[in-house]
């Protein structure tokens, strides 16, 4: 990632908030690495070094500011989707991975194997991209993770350290002695008794503005599957199950530029993880002004984005989750889709282990892969057809855990979903979109697409020539696909 040293000291010097995330400041002479928008007084420009993520900073010896919190900035997706060669996407799917844990358990050696590259061509990859081996975004991510739980929360430091994945209590006060020279404990400020994370754990995911909160809560509000999620007063409430644990979500808008979750969930190591599928589904990572820029090429696209600046893709909870939903919307309406959503966390899902006080409604976590296989889940009133896609789907994640998991390109996994029974381009598409995140994903033969189409420029394409038409949309068709979408509402 180039960064021209000139322009980024501009930034630097005038506070631009618009750089935030987007490089990190590092001080040679007090070791110490910062955010763009720092109030600390700015070191002369041979005094500075600009990096392109945390990690970077930290693997080349600098540590975080106590002022401007290098945790609190937004994550930077700037170069995520630039290159139509894979060479990035490669990096964005290891992150996706590293995020969720991958390097956690089981290692590099795993990590390339599911992502389909040598160690040697992604350690060259994150070094170009991210300034940094994919060891120390891990141990970054760790670190700033503690951090941010220091200052956001009241949870008990030794709670602090396994739920930021930390192998033990001493190793967790030995990284941030090392770092700031002061134990975890003269980090927190105020004198507030401590709280169990059992009682929730509520803290702020950062996100680069604009976000257009409120179509986000309008797509999920229409989705939304009785006793498994519920909208209310502007927030999203939902039941989560991770390997037979339950717990609660709530989101809503928080104070700056962020979303303000509560996680109620009994097992602290999962909390990594949780945090990472939240900042997927709601798609906390994407750069408006990269998108938009690109997308306002077109006439019509310029007029959307015009009209909605910080729309985002809604993505999903969990690949299984959102497999189901895509199958069960084909060729029906949302509304008929979701009644039958319902009908099947009613009769298969579990009933949610500790009831949640605050939101009744909230009663079952969706069903299991192997329960929905074992079931004639055309009782549920269903087409035949649908059913046996449902079980063949379940029955496929039954055989293969990461059937749903990232892929190395696009391309392999619609072709991967698409060898499944009863799975053609676009529900394919349409998992790639919601659930694997991928920008470029496009169900072309999607009705509302076309339509929309139609509404706007006053000709119906076909799924040939709705194609041919987003050609100049690439490399963030999924972006395009929820405007068109959006402007339907």
């Amino acid at each position: 990632m180039e960064l021209d040293h000139d322009t980024c000291y501009r930034a630097l010097a005038s506070r631009d908030a618009r750089f935030d995330g987007r490089f990190f400041i590092a001080v040679k002479t007090t070791r110490i690495y910062c955010r763009p928008i720092c109030p600390a007084r700015t070191a002369k420009s041979e005094n500075v070094l600009f990096l392109p993520t945390a990690a970077a900073a930290q693997e080349a010896g600098f540590r975080p500011c106590l002022r401007c919190r290098p945790e609190a900035a937004p994550d930077s997706g700037a170069w995520r989707g630039v290159s139509n060669t894979g060479v990035s996407n490669t990096v964005a799917r290891a992150l996706a991975l590293i995020e969720t844990g991958a390097l956690d358990d089981n290692g590099m050696d795993a990590l390339t194997e599911r992502l389909g590259v040598g160690e040697r061509q992604l350690r060259r990859l994150f070094a170009q991209h991210m300034g940094a081996s994919p060891v120390t975004v891990a141990q970054t991510r760790r670190v700033l993770l503690a951090k941010q739980l220091i200052h956001e929360t009241r949870m008990p430091l030794t709670e602090i350290a396994f739920a930021a994945g930390f192998g033990s209590i001493r190793r967790f006060n030995e990284v941030f002695q090392d770092l700031f020279q002061r134990p975890p404990s003269a980090l927190r400020h105020g004198s507030q008794p401590e709280q169990s994370a059992q009682a929730g754990v509520t803290l702020l995911l950062r996100y680069r503005p604009p976000y257009d909160w409120p179509a986000v809560l309008t797509h999920l509000s229409a989705r939304a599957i009785t006793g498994l999620e519920l909208v209310a007063d502007g927030c999203y409430y939902r039941t989560i199950n991770l390997d037979g644990v339950h717990g609660t979500l709530a989101v809503q808008q928080g104070t700056g530029n962020a979303l303000k979750v509560t996680i109620r969930f009994p097992r602290l190591s999962s909390l990594p993880a949780i945090i990472a599928r939240l900042r997927r589904m709601f798609d906390l990572a994407a750069d408006p002004e990269i998108i938009n820029r690109q997308l306002s090429a077109d006439p019509l696209m310029a007029k959307l984005t015009a009209a909605r600046p910080g729309l985002r893709v809604p993505g999903a909870w969990d690949g299984f989750e959102l497999a189901m939903r895509a199958v069960l919307g084909q060729q029906i309406t949302v509304s008929a889709a979701i009644k039958l959503a319902s009908k099947l966390v009613a009769q298969y899902g579990k009933t949610l282990r500790e009831p949640s006080a605050d939101r009744p409604g909230l009663t079952h976590v969706f069903p299991q892969a192997a329960r929905v296989a074992e079931a004639d889940l055309a009782t549920l009133g269903m087409p035949k057809a649908r059913a046996a896609t449902l079980s063949a789907v379940a029955a496929a994640l039954v055989a293969d855990p990461q059937l749903l998991d990232t892929r190395s390109s696009l391309e392999e996994a619609v072709l991967k979903l698409r060898a499944l029974p009863g799975i053609g381009d676009w529900t394919a598409q349409y998992i790639a979109l919601r659930h694997l995140r991928e920008p470029d994903a496009f169900p072309a033969a999607d009705v509302a697409l076309m339509h929309a189409i139609a509404v706007h420029e006053g000709v119906r394409p076909n799924a040939k020539e709705l194609t041919a038409r987003a050609e100049t949309w690439r490399p963030w068709r999924a972006y395009a696909a929820q405007h068109l979408w959006s402007s339907l509402v």
